[in-house]
């Protein structure tokens, strides 16, 4: 009689055991069922990312390469185009900025002249502030000597123009140190206001409105 008793608790026991291990089945089922619903989202969610990821991309390289082609169209003769290409690199998004002209592509850097990427610098910093434009704070760009390396009156007066230009289309003052590359009468022609700066021979700095 108590091996027959013996028998039915280890039923009994075993059937517990197959109900627990039959509700973690369930419980499996229905998890695996919600993460493959979620991977789902996921994954539409990152194809939208993507998507997305993907048009800023295109707008940001035609944002830069049309603002820095038209400014080297406005100063040179025979300008170069910039060129905007987005690479994916060691799983991060890099980017090329190149040079184009006359069919040839190529690094700015030791393949241009100094006043090339004096310009393209300076139309990458106007569309980079264009971009990120914080309405809390005033604009103002600071910039020393930006056409250091910018040969020729043609162009430097150009350059002048251009700055000009910028500070009234969009509202941002510009105080630029100028090294005086074309006449004086071109800086006043081009600027809200002249400074001039000059030292004495005990070193002390004097100020005076031009």
């Amino acid at each position: 009689m108590s091996s027959i008793q013996s028998l039915r608790n280890k039923l009994e026991y075993r059937k517990g055991q197959r109900d627990k291990i039959q509700d973690t089945i369930n419980s499996l089922k229905a998890k695996i069922k919600t993460d493959k619903q979620n991977l789902v989202r996921h994954e539409r969610a990152l194809e939208i990312v993507k998507q997305v990821g993907l048009a800023t991309q295109k707008q940001l390289e035609y944002h830069l390469s049309e603002q820095v082609s038209l400014a080297m169209e406005a100063v040179f003769d025979d300008p170069y185009e910039l060129i905007v290409n987005f690479l994916e690199k060691r799983g991060k998004t890099e980017v090329d900025l190149l040079f184009s002209r006359r069919g040839l592509t190529f690094s700015p850097m030791g393949n241009a002249g100094g006043g090339a990427i004096d310009i393209g610098s300076l139309a990458l910093r106007i569309a980079y502030w264009a971009i990120r434009e914080d309405k809390k704070v005033r604009p103002l760009l600071l910039l020393d000597e930006p056409f250091s390396r910018l040969k020729g009156q043609n162009a430097n007066q150009r350059a002048l123009a251009i700055i000009r230009e910028i500070s009234q289309q969009l509202g941002l003052q510009i105080i630029m140190i100028s090294d005086e590359r074309v006449s004086r009468e071109d800086i006043i022609a081009n600027a809200d206001r002249v400074f001039q700066v000059s030292r004495d021979k005990q070193g002390v700095s004097e100020v005076r409105i031009l």
